[in-house]
């Protein structure tokens, strides 16, 4: 993006991106600069501290980490940033994403990250979320988002099922 990123996707592995994607694309549809960097957590520890250390002093204002498995980068993000933490448990094991959901939404008192649904939905809710936290400070982003949401509202009423 053209500008400096407000909102960092990141994942565990590059397997994740097909999941996380949805947020990327709903960050672009919403021209929110953002960045995308896998981050593993249990591979590289180092750069994940040092990714969360320098997150707010980079600019970022949100992280949308998603996880599978053990899911352990959306608290370990938290734990080193102030930067609020939006976690999407991945659907990366034999249990669909019931362990990562339940390692990411079980924060203890202190670090919390948000946790979104599993999957697809839960990625592009995250960016949904961003962007609404983005908006509190800037109107214009407000305006697309409503616009957004009058469009779905639209669709919906639009629909006609076969009588």
């Amino acid at each position: 993006m053209e500008h400096a990123p407000l909102v960092g996707v990141v994942m565990g592995s590059k397997s994740d991106y097909e999941v996380l994607k949805a947020a990327v694309d709903l960050l672009k549809e919403f021209s929110i600069p953002y960045e995308v960097r896998v981050v593993s957590a249990h591979r590289t520890p180092d750069w994940l501290f040092t990714y969360a250390e320098h997150a707010e002093s980079r600019g970022l204002r949100v992280i949308i980490a998603g996880a599978g498995g053990a899911a352990h980068l959306p608290g370990m993000l938290a734990a080193k940033t102030l930067v609020p933490v939006l976690g999407v448990p991945v659907p990366a094991t034999m249990l669909n994403g019931i362990d990562s959901l339940l390692s990411i939404v079980q924060m203890p008192k202190g670090v919390p990250v948000g946790t979104l649904a599993i999957g697809k939905p839960g990625a592009a809710n995250a960016a949904l979320f961003a962007a609404e936290i983005l908006a509190i400070t800037d109107q214009e982003l407000r305006e697309r988002l409503r616009s957004w949401r009058e469009s779905r509202k639209e669709e919906v009423l639009a629909e006609e099922l076969p009588q």
